[in-house]
């Protein structure tokens, strides 16, 4: 750091070629050495991208199986997968979004620094509200809307402004340095994240989600003060204002934006697949042994893979791979990102594949998945670096902040693609008309009208607390077969679900898991196979007459389902019974090495809330966490019987369908990369 010092004092010497403005240097000096605010930038980037990677690793997991006990009493189910990666990728296309607001307020307004500083402070509050998820007064969903759109904001707001601050600092006498100096910024974002996706899991695992997430705050914060620190040795671009704002819409500015616009609607699509290593693919990690060089690896931990092999493929294609090819055909920057489309469809056709296994029962190793991140990873360095820096050279000098704007945009695109599809294969849920509970003055008005789903309250029987919920089926007559009953406790949180059907799959689980244990060592055999149970399924019927079919999830759970009272597949009357198995293991296995068992904050967290401070309750709690994790000493099934809620693409068919399109987009782009013409601006070029 001492040497970047000596050059950044030299910097600060020279007298900037077009003056100064409030003591700052306002174009970069002749020098050519490395600009001396590079460092800070460096610093601030690593640790921003902490904070952000720190705690999107935890998200998906976060909303499936913390948030529901983020409260002050027991609270009913966690969010389906496909909510999840739904809103995780909302999230995600937000921060992408705000990038265009943040490249306006700064080209136009503020300039880039202040910009930077002010949404900063923005981005800290978020991660605040985070924090105190959970804190009473607010439901913890408001705090995690809260914190995610001021991350959002603060987060997105500063993309364009960062990365085009980068390019500021470089005149003609060291542009030279440019395309290294990106390389080492980008080192610095995957050594924040590979730190943050190691720490955060942990921190969510043992001490619960306020730690989980405040860590990442207060990284934000340091990042912030450290891009204060190197606010007299940066150059600041004046904002452009008005003459912005010509620039923009003069035929330059859009035919540049236009031009790039065309590219990046193509690298959406990567985006929307490589996202989803911090969704759909931690999903799938819950369902890999994840035991990989004597580790056992947290599902959002594998994440960390991205970022290491990051660091090691950068210099490989830069000194190795690059020069090499370079020798056969010249890689220009779109010839990287067609075949960096290309490698992306390997990446996910490997976790479509790894998915086909974990479908038909089975466990496959978690370094499979580490293959899959390998690959993808490949396509990342020849896509998304090359983008960064192609969208600096491509747009004109008084726009870097704007075109950096529209490349990130295409994040936003891809995301918004990946929410919408997860929301669009959801069918509703009868349990939805529950949701958090329902008020005890609406259970005492005896009737709920709900626009998808009509019901009425009727009083629990006779030495039960709470009432019961009546959901008239698709003939919307009251007291017919299709009707579906949803018991609810005093606070109105739902218990259980009937239906006419419901003996049925019932007595259709009893049969499989006679099979299952009628195996010599149940404890390690696996569920029985489609075809080793096609007998006992063939005939088998719901009540309303539509055949019932049986499906492995993972290695220790399987499906029963049917089209329901419509008779309709994938809709909300669909119905599901998803049976659960725990296997026995010994005592002293689930004990550990003290002795006694070890819960983790989670399980802790469901100890105080169902126990209600009842010491004897408390206990029976822990034995049943014990026996639901460990197996207790027989091998047990759980069930869960559900009316609608089914997804419509699910299972390996949900990673085929994006790498088809991956692939069908890497096709597409060959002749409309062949035709770019590219033009190079440089901040002080004449």
């Amino acid at each position: 750091m001492s040497s970047s010092n000596e050059e950044s004092s030299a910097i600060e010497s020279s007298p900037p070629e077009s003056g100064e403005t409030e003591g700052y240097a306002t174009a970069p000096s002749t020098t050519s050495g490395l600009p001396g605010g590079i460092p800070f930038i460096i610093g601030n980037e690593a640790a921003e991208r902490f904070s952000f990677y720190g705690m999107k690793s935890i998200l998906t997991i976060f909303m499936t199986d913390y948030l529901h006990w983020m409260t002050t009493a027991p609270a009913g189910g966690g969010m389906n997968k496909a909510e999840a990666i739904e809103h995780y990728h909302t999230f995600t296309a937000s921060a992408y979004f705000f990038p265009i607001l943040g490249a306006l307020v700064a080209d136009i307004f503020l300039g880039k620094y202040r910009t930077i500083l002010y949404l900063s402070i923005v981005y800290c509050i978020g991660h605040a509200a985070l924090a105190f998820m959970g804190s009473p007064g607010t439901s913890a969903g408001m705090w995690l809307f809260a914190g995610l759109l001021l991350i959002a904001i603060g987060s997105g707001g500063i993309k364009p402004c960062v990365s085009a601050h980068v390019g500021d600092q470089f005149g003609r006498g060291n542009h030279h340095l440019l395309t290294k100096v990106y390389q080492w910024f980008y080192f610095s974002i995957n050594f924040g994240a590979f730190m943050s996706t190691l720490l955060t899991p942990w921190l969510l695992e043992h001490y619960g989600p306020h730690w989980a997430f405040g860590v990442p705050g207060v990284l934000m914060a340091l990042a912030t003060f450290l891009f204060w620190l190197g606010r007299n040795r940066f150059v600041h671009i004046p904002a452009g204002g008005v003459q912005f704002l010509r620039e923009t819409f003069s035929w330059t500015g859009v035919s540049a934006i236009l031009k790039l616009s065309i590219i990046f609607s193509f690298v959406a699509v990567f985006w929307a697949l490589f996202d989803q290593t911090g969704s759909s693919w931690v999903l799938q990690a819950k369902n890999l042994d994840r035991n990989w060089m004597g580790v056992q690896w947290l599902e959002s931990q594998i994440q960390a893979i991205n970022p290491i092999l990051i660091l090691t493929l950068i210099p490989v294609f830069q000194f190795l791979i690059y020069p090499q090819v370079n020798r056969v055909f010249t890689l220009t920057p779109i010839r990287k990102i067609s075949i960096g489309l290309f490698i992306m469809t390997g990446g996910f056709a490997i976790v479509a594949a790894l998915q086909e296994l974990i479908d038909a029962g089975q466990e496959p190793s978690i370094a499979w998945q580490f293959l899959a991140y390998g690959v993808l990873t490949a396509s990342e360095v020849m896509v998304s670096i090359t983008c960064l820096e192609f969208a600096y050279t491509q747009s004109p000098k008084s726009m870097k902040s704007m075109v950096m704007a529209v490349f990130l945009l295409s994040v936003f695109v891809g995301n918004l693609f990946t929410a919408v599809v997860n929301r669009f294969i959801q069918t509703p849920t009868v349990t939805a008309l529950v949701g958090e509970g329902i008020d005890a003055d609406v259970l005492a008005s005896g009737k709920i009208e709900d626009k998808l789903f009509p019901a009425e309250v009727l009083d629990a029987a006779d030495g039960e607390e709470g009432k019961r919920l009546v959901v008239l089926g698709p003939d919307g007559e009251s007291g017919t077969d299709d009707d579906v009953v949803l018991s609810l406790d005093k606070d109105g949180m739902l218990v259980s679900v009937q239906n006419e059907s419901e003996q049925a799959f019932e007595e259709l689980a009893d049969q499989i898991e006679a099979v299952f244990f009628a195996q010599t060592d149940s404890d390690e055999a696996s569920l029985p196979s489609v075809d080793a149970i096609g007998d006992i399924v063939k005939d088998a019927t719901d009540a309303h007459g539509n055949p019932i079919t049986y499906k492995l999830v993972t290695r220790d759970s399987y499906q029963l389902f049917s089209a329901g009272a419509d008779k309709v597949e994938g809709t909300r009357w669909d119905e599901t019974l998803t049976v659960s198995l725990a296997r026995a293991q010994s005592t002293e296995d689930a004990a550990g090495d003290s002795g006694k068992p070890y819960f983790n904050w989670l399980e802790r967290q469901k100890i105080k809330l169902l126990s209600e401070g009842d010491a004897a309750k408390a206990d029976e709690v822990r034995l049943e966490l014990v026996e639901a994790r460990d197996g207790g000493a027989t091998t047990t099934f759980s069930r869960d019987y559900t009316i609608g809620g089914r997804l419509l693409l699910e299972g390996a068919s949900y990673f085929w369908f994006w790498t088809k399109c991956i692939f069908i987009t890497a096709i597409l782009f060959v002749p409309v990369g062949y035709f770019y013409r590219e033009k190079t601006y440089i901040q002080d070029a004449v």
